[in-house]
């Protein structure tokens, strides 16, 4: 007899059948003549009854059972008495009186409760995930990343979209991240690449005419972790030629409300909210928002250009800005500590400090209060900040993105330490009209804020020489919850333009040859204009499963030292490995 079905799909229809189940064992409660198993697999889990009246020899066998031991179990499908119904269960109307009972696999004691990881360190999770994965929140997760990656390409393929491979060992090219190098045996010296993204090899499938592609594709960058971040990840990458962003984002929003319609059955209305780039970070200190909660950031310059407190207005003299926050009714809830640990946070972002006053009765109070508690400035911050009573109200003065990713940073983080967020919502944001460069004080040259291949808006073309910093670019990012879930343009499609902009980046016509030449000669062979977005699906899958770190959805990922604890993983490989590729490893001073 072979597998009937899966475990957590036995129901109440099956009742009278005999059938066979497979699985792990769960639990097992020893009853003296009834033994309980709870028995698991991929859809769930069922309740088997070994009974000494109704099958010696299977209920003998139950008797050595342990957790997850995996075993094949045939009987006949039952209801449950009255009162032993657990309505918390798909399964919970019914159970399998056993007639028969094979132990196909005895398991060791796990080293962690599967059933609860509470304490258990991320490390000992990665280096078992495969007994982490048995767990059910792991298994929902996987299910959840399968149903939106079968969305996507459902979706796109239904749309006309053509699924095309790229190269994974290609060109090294400047694009923001170090690259994984690979060394070639081949060819003594030269290195492949990992991809960081499929950008170029796209842009040429525009430039062959195929008009609408895709690929669910791997993508590598090796730069420091965090939360939402992995050395390699999955990227849903799409093109599609004679559009502009508007057609782009249309499509996407549809594209968007059919994944969260189909894994959580969920209704989100379109058009999506937008803002542009400079908006996002003047009200929110973020060019990724979190939009389920409105506290925002309040300019204060011109009110507080003239007092007598220094650190404002000797920042306004100097080109900076003075920035505030205004936390409705916590006045009584931060002590000064609470406080000095908010400034903490701005101090990660270079602010020299978080100026602060709470509303009172009488009108200001705190370090600062003497400076802004004569009528006219008293009225005017209350107003622009909408403040009342009871309030706490908070200060950066400082370069432009100083203040913004301070106060973006703290603002975040009151969001989630006061509770205000809607942890149900789901709140799609563009964010558009980006600059097109940004200048790197430490290299003293610009970089690209999307990548070097993105269209300037053509109002702004003409300054791309003359005055690049003012120049924006026809790009958009999606934000949802405060995350950047992807990212786009219109590219550039004609060589001229090209080049110019690599220029603009610091490259020479020499450089720019070396590094895109093969781009650069195939816009000479009638390229049409063409843009698209790429989504991180690792990101989006951690929103939608409400997880706050995207291991969770990755079924085998690194750590945060970017180490696979379960495979060793990077590890020394062999001196003959080396010669292969002429290659010697220095050992840095002090190593053995």
């Amino acid at each position: 007899m072979k597998r009937t079905m899966y475990c957590g799909e036995v129901r109440k229809e099956q009742v009278g059948e005999k059938i066979m189940l497979s699985g792990w064992v769960q639990k097992r409660r020893d009853l003296g003549g009834m033994i309980f198993v709870d028995l698991r697999d991929r859809e769930g889990l069922v309740q088997v009854v070994f009974n000494s009246d109704k099958s010696k020899e299977a209920f003998t066998i139950a008797e050595s059972l342990r957790s997850e031991f995996v075993v094949e179990v045939t009987g006949t499908v039952v209801n449950r008495q009255e009162g032993t119904i657990n309505s918390s269960l798909p399964t919970g109307e019914i159970e399998l009186e056993a007639t028969g009972l094979s132990i196909l696999n005895k398991a060791k004691t796990p080293p962690f409760d599967l059933q609860d990881t509470n304490g258990v360190s991320d490390d000992l999770r990665l280096k078992y995930r495969y007994l982490d994965l048995r767990r059910n929140k792991m298994k929902e997760n996987m299910i959840i990343r399968h149903k939106v990656k079968k969305v996507f390409s459902d979706f796109l393929d239904e749309q006309g979209f053509l699924d095309i491979e790229t190269p994974y060992l290609t060109k090294s090219t400047p694009e923001g991240a170090r690259d994984y190098l690979v060394p070639s045996r081949v060819h003594e010296g030269k290195f492949f690449a990992l991809p960081q993204s499929p950008q170029l090899f796209k842009q040429l499938l525009m430039g062959a005419g195929l008009d609408r592609y895709y690929q669910i594709v791997r993508c590598f960058r090796d730069e420091d972790l965090r939360g939402d971040r992995q050395p390699e990840f999955t990227q849903v990458d799409i093109e599609t030629s004679f559009v502009d962003e508007k057609e782009i984002q249309e499509l996407m929003e549809q594209l968007l409300v059919e994944v969260v319609r189909k894994t959580k059955g969920t209704e989100i209305s379109r058009p999506f909210a937008r803002i542009s780039y400079d908006e996002a970070m003047n009200r929110f200190g973020s060019d990724k928002p979190d939009t389920r909660f409105a506290m925002e950031l309040v300019e204060l310059g011109d009110i507080v250009a003239d007092s007598d407190f220094k650190v404002f207005s000797s920042t306004l003299e100097n080109g900076g800005i003075v920035k505030g926050l205004t936390v409705k009714d916590a006045a009584d809830q931060f002590s000064r500590k609470n406080i000095d640990a908010l400034g903490e946070i701005a101090s990660i972002y270079g602010a020299k400090g978080l100026a602060w006053m709470k509303v009172t009765a009488e009108g200001f109070s705190g370090p600062i209060a003497k400076f802004f508690n004569d009528k006219p400035i008293t009225s005017e911050l209350q107003e622009r900040m909408q403040s009342e009573e009871g309030d706490l109200l908070l200060f950066v003065a400082d370069k432009p993105k100083v203040v913004f990713d301070a106060l973006g940073a703290i603002r975040t983080h009151l969001g989630k330490e006061l509770n205000l967020i809607d942890e149900e919502a789901l709140a799609f944001l563009w964010v558009d009209q980006w600059p097109l460069l940004e200048y790197d004080e430490e290299a003293g040259r610009y970089s690209a804020a999307h990548h070097p291949f993105t269209m300037p808006l053509e109002k702004d073309i003409e300054k791309l020489e003359s005055d690049p910093q003012s120049v924006y670019a026809n790009a958009y990012d999606i934000v949802l919850n405060g995350y950047e879930i992807g990212g786009g343009s219109i590219r550039i499609h004609q060589r001229e333009l090209q080049e110019k902009m690599l220029s603009a980046l610091g490259f020479s016509k020499e450089e720019a040859a070396n590094q895109f030449g093969f781009l650069l000669d195939a816009l000479e062979y009638g390229f049409p204009p063409h843009g698209g977005i790429a989504f991180g699906l690792d990101r989006l899958v951690m929103i939608l499963a409400k997880e706050k770190n995207i291991r969770e959805v990755i079924a085998f990922p690194k750590n945060g030292k970017s180490i696979d604890p379960l495979t060793n993983a990077p590890s020394f490989v062999s001196d003959s490995q080396l010669q292969e590729l002429s290659l010697e490893v220095t050992k840095k001073e002090g190593e053995s």
